[in-house]
């Protein structure tokens, strides 16, 4: 198991929370997990298009934590990437991913990634936990 945390990036009043993240279920500890956090409905799932989005890689392994720290109250949904080869985007094979994916709340896929809303958590009054599990289409 590996911990990496990463200190917040935007700046912002009020109580401040930290997100632990576990993900489970990779099939290859080859490569690296890409997770991203974001408030931005629109930026969903693809960070890229929130500058205000958090973004972490941390080393792959069977099982993987890390924590994004001083989050401030809000409503956020995390995406994850385990990009095995290790070449910073999501491979695809007839636009369907060849690499893992997951999504807080563990939302699940249909027809493409989940919705803001199914992946959506709250950061209020107590640190939260998200236990993500990795899923594969190939």
């Amino acid at each position: 198991m590996l911990a990496v945390t990463a200190p917040l990036l935007v700046g912002n009043t009020g109580a401040r929370q930290d997100i632990s993240v576990t993900v489970t279920d990779l099939r290859s500890a080859e490569g690296k997990v890409l997770a991203c956090l974001t408030a931005n409905a629109k930026a969903f799932p693809n960070c890229d298009k929130d500058p205000k989005a958090l973004a972490m890689t941390v080393k792959a392994g069977t099982t993987v934590s890390f924590t994004f720290h001083d989050v401030k109250p809000g409503t956020y949904a995390i995406s994850l990437l385990h990009d095995e080869n290790g070449n910073g985007k999501a491979d695809k094979a007839l636009m369907i991913p060849k690499e893992g994916f997951g999504f807080s709340r563990d939302a699940r896929v249909r027809m493409g990634p989940p919705k803001f809303s199914a992946a959506a958590f709250a950061v209020a009054a107590e640190p939260v936990h998200q236990r993500i599990r990795m899923r594969y289409l190939f």
